[in-house]
Formats: structure tokens, C-alpha cells, sequence
């Protein structure tokens, strides 16, 4: 309990004086985290509404595919994008190694089976017939479309809050591509990695309190747009 205690106080202290570059780290961590969700989401709710609407052959094997992907380990996203950008790799000559940009690539992708996925779930779980009506009172594609999505509309603030957790939360792939550079690519998770590594427990559980007050805050973002919407 004084560990918990003494990390609290230790974030509030950090968090008025701003030592500890802890701005920075968190600026980076919100930063790569919303630019990977809105990178997946622009990929993922399309996919996930495809998949729902519309059959075809291997339909059932890609659906497999995606919901295996959502177990994938941070660490096999992070070899594999690391394969590409290194310097070595057939992108390496991007640059794009140790920055910001490679980390958004890996979490983007560690964050696209999870909106495809649950976006796919919460278009699924629409009444059927809301469709046949839509499209008995004459609704256009796009209209029926609309339809779809404002129905299952908590279902994909869901998929995107739920993907927006778990990249908040990776270390890992973090770890792999941005190298965990001071002022450039540490975030939370990497910076509390390494202060524990270096018996820093008072800093590393102040940043472990001020991740969760993120992750908390955009479950009350969500909420709030829940009720917005009644």
C-alpha cells in the first residue's frame, strides 16, 4: 500500500511540476495511440462493415483470420514491421525505425483486427429487418448503410474505444520500433518498463496511475457520447 500510496502522490507532484520530461512522455503516448486508432479506423470499420454485409467465397476463413488476429503478441507485430523498416528490410531506406511513425505503424495494425472485429460483431448483432425495411421503403445503398451504422453505433464506439486500451497499453512493439528514446519515442508503458528496470518504482507506478487516468478518460469520453446521442 505505500508503494501505491507514494506512486499517487509521486504522480500528482509529477504531474504540477512536470519533472521527469512526463509531459513529453505522455504527449507521446496519447499522440502515437490517437493517430494509430484513427489510421485503424479509417481501414477497419469499412472492413468490418463489409464482412457483415456482404458474402462471398472465403468469407468464413477471413472471418477466422481477423478474430486470430486479435490475439496476436505486440512482439511478433513489432519483429514483423521491424523486418520491413530496418535497414536491411525492403523499407529501410524510409528512415522510419526509432521514430513516432514506426510505432504508429505497428499499432495501427495491432489495432485494426480489433475495430474490424467488433465493428463486424456489432454490425451482425442489427435486427435483420431493419435492413428489409430500409430497403422495402425504397433506401438507397448508402441510406441503408446509414441505417446500419447508427444502429449498431455503441458496438463501434466500443471497437474503437476497446482498440484505443489496448495500444495505450502496448509496450512491446512501443519498445521494438521506437527504441524508447528520451524526448521522441518514450511512452508510459516503455518509460515504466525502465524505471523499474532501474528500481525507479516511485516514478514507474506514478506513470502506471497516470496510463490508467488516460484509459479512464476514454471510457468517460465514450460514455459522455453515449448520452450526447439519447
Amino acid at each position: 500500500m505505500d508503494y501505491l500510496l507514494s506512486g499517487f502522490l509521486e504522480a500528482v507532484r509529477l504531474l504540477m511540476s512536470g519533472e521527469s520530461g512526463v509531459y513529453t512522455i505522455v504527449g507521446v503516448s496519447v499522440f502515437v495511440a490517437v493517430s494509430a486508432i484513427l489510421l485503424a479506423s479509417v481501414m477497419g470499420l469499412p472492413a468490418g462493415y463489409f464482412l457483415a454485409t456482404h458474402r462471398f467465397r472465403g468469407q468464413r476463413l477471413v472471418t477466422t483470420v481477423l478474430n486470430t488476429l486479435l490475439a496476436m503478441p505486440t512482439v511478433v507485430i513489432g519483429l514483423f514491421v521491424y523486418s520491413l523498416i530496418s535497414r536491411r528490410g525492403p523499407l529501410g531506406f524510409l528512415e522510419l525505425l526509432y521514430t513516432p511513425k514506426a510505432m504508429i505503424i505497428g499499432e495501427t495494425i495491432l489495432a485494426l483486427p480489433i475495430v474490424a472485429a467488433f465493428t463486424l460483431s456489432a454490425i451482425r448483432a442489427v435486427d435483420s429487418r431493419i435492413t428489409e425495411t430500409a430497403l422495402t421503403l425504397g433506401a438507397t445503398t448508402a441510406q441503408t448503410a446509414r441505417t446500419l451504422i447508427s444502429e449498431a453505433r455503441y458496438g463501434i464506439m466500443a471497437a474503437v474505444v476497446a482498440a484505443f486500451g489496448r495500444v495505450i497499453a502496448e509496450v512491446g512493439a512501443a519498445m521494438m520500433l521506437g527504441g524508447n528514446i528520451k524526448g521522441s519515442t518514450r511512452t508510459m508503458t516503455t518509460a515504466i518498463a525502465l524505471e523499474s528496470s532501474k528500481g525507479e518504482f516511485g516514478l514507474a507506478i506514478a506513470l502506471g496511475i497516470i496510463l490508467l487516468l488516460t484509459a479512464f478518460g476514454a471510457n468517460i469520453l465514450f460514455h459522455w457520447l453515449q448520452g450526447f446521442d439519447d
